[in-house]
């Protein structure tokens, strides 16, 4: 039992038989850490490229939010000089957050 409990602290380290044996003793599994996906996996590398938190490009987006995905999108290439992948993630996600 306490090897499943240091698996359970490090859940890199599971496999299918200790997850069997995690639901035979009514444990509930959380995963530590939950693949990103979408434009939101883009984040870690626009952070560390741009120096800036995520939340610096939804206030820039803010200030444009009354113009087209597109034109958002050559808004951030263009003021900021990011790229397109980059700069079409943070349009995505800001323009889905915002219902538009």
């Amino acid at each position: 039992m306490e090897e499943l409990v240091t698996k359970l602290t490090h859940p890199e380290n599971l496999n299918c038989k200790d997850l069997t044996t995690v639901k035979d003793f009514n444990y509930t599994l959380t995963m530590a850490e939950k693949k990103v996906m979408g434009p939101a996996s883009y984040f870690p590398s626009i952070e560390k490229k741009y120096g800036k938190p995520i939340e610096h490009w939804m206030k820039e987006l803010k200030k444009v939010s009354k113009l087209a995905h597109m034109e958002q999108v050559a808004h951030l290439k263009e003021k900021f000089e990011m790229g397109h992948g980059h700069a079409n993630a943070l349009v995505a996600y800001f323009r889905k957050k915002q219902g538009l």
